[in-house]
């Protein structure tokens, strides 16, 4: 208990520590944004002046050098000038092919005044703005965050799998105990149970109630051998899954309420899968001890066997109170029930049998409220 409440800690820490980690790498990266972007805004203002100048004085215009350096300060980030009126006098730093089409200078001049503030540039009674967007290292720092953000989140999903499948795997290994000490705990009143048989037959009780105590007895042993197969592979053996569908269906039918009307029907007498016997007929009796409970012991169930190029189908309907649609998925999840009294894990066993085990597929057909539900099991035909 101590090593799994240590485990439990460790990754609360560790979840902790890596998001205390993302969280002061975003706040740097925040920082040095606003810093760099100061920058940028220091470049620009640079230029302004030096603009001013070389427009202002015809004698440094003519310095091309002095025009290049001018420039070169600000390489790295897009910038148009605007005259009083609204017209584009000047830009640099953009698309030299999408410059030529004057939709392109416009929606980079949206997007220069969304981003930032203006420059205005005043000189021999001539008014002009410059305007400039952040640069593309600039834009790169921008998204960084969120791509911090997405791999944080790609991180903690990951824990959550990797912590959500250790706590699944824990809990199948405690149910998979549970089921063998159950099959162990069987088998001592088992052997009691034979023995107290050969004893009836030896005092000349009617052989009739000792073949019924067989028939319960054998049963038992059948519901050791099923728990005593959870949580190991169990071996497939070609089967008429006709008449083993039929025995199952015909126990519960001979113990149930007459109130209930049974009926079985199948395209052939013979139809032949690989098939776990225990396991098979166990998924049958959930699907009709279910059937009884949605109709409180009184209705109709019928089985049908049908048979198509490739699948064996088997449906088991019932007249009962019906399941919504909504919970179509959610009935076969372990814990779902809907009864005041039940561990909700019939159903749920049932889909990994045919599912894991038998590789077929089990759904709910279909289901209407007070009218009744159709289970559909369909498996591989031999």
């Amino acid at each position: 208990m101590t090593f799994f409440k240590n485990t439990y800690w460790i990754k609360r820490l560790t979840v902790l520590v890596s998001i205390l980690i993302v969280s002061f790498i975003l706040w740097n990266t925040y920082v040095f944004f606003q810093k760099f972007k100061e920058e940028e805004r220091g470049k620009i203002e640079i230029f302004a002046v030096a603009f001013k100048e070389l427009a202002s004085n015809p004698d440094l215009n003519e310095n091309t050098n002095l025009i290049n350096k001018v420039y070169e300060t600000i390489e790295n980030i897009p910038t148009i000038l605007v005259n009083k009126d609204g017209t584009i006098d000047l830009y640099r730093n953009l698309d030299i092919v999408k410059s030529k089409k004057p939709k392109y200078l416009q929606e980079q001049l949206a997007l220069m005044k969304d981003q930032n503030e203006p420059i205005v540039i005043e000189y021999f009674g001539i008014t002009q703005y410059l305007y400039y967007r952040n640069s593309d290292l600039l834009y790169k720092l921008k998204y960084y965050p969120l791509a911090l953000l997405l791999i944080l989140g790609l991180f903690l999903t990951i824990v959550y799998m990797v912590y959500k499948s250790s706590k699944v795997a824990e809990q199948n290994k405690l149910w998979t105990g549970m089921a063998k000490e159950t099959a162990h705990q069987i088998g001592t009143p088992l052997s009691s149970l034979l023995g107290w048989i050969a004893i009836l037959r030896s005092e000349d009780v009617n052989e009739e109630y000792i073949v019924e105590i067989e028939k319960d007895v054998d049963r038992l042993s059948t519901i050791a051998n099923r728990f005593s197969k959870i949580g190991s592979l169990p071996k497939l053996k070609k089967y008429n899954i006709v008449s083993e569908t039929q025995a199952a269906f015909n126990y519960l039918k001979s113990r149930s309420s007459k109130q209930i009307n049974f009926s079985f029907s199948s395209d052939k007498e013979i139809l032949s899968t690989f098939l776990n016997i225990e396991l098979y007929g166990w998924v049958i009796e959930n699907l009709i001890k279910n059937a009884i409970d949605a109709m409180r012991g009184k209705g109709n169930i019928s089985l049908e066997i049908k048979e198509t190029s490739k699948f064996i189908k088997i449906v088991v309907t019932d007249s009962g109170k019906g399941i919504a649609k909504s919970q179509f998925k959610q009935i076969f999840k372990p814990g779902f029930t809907t009864k005041k009294r039940g561990w909700g894990l019939g159903l749920s066993l049932s889909k990994r049998i045919i599912e894991d085990y038998h590789n077929g597929k089990i759904h709910v057909l279909k289901s209407e409220i007070n009218k009744g539900t159709a289970f559909e099991i369909q498996l591989d035909k031999v």
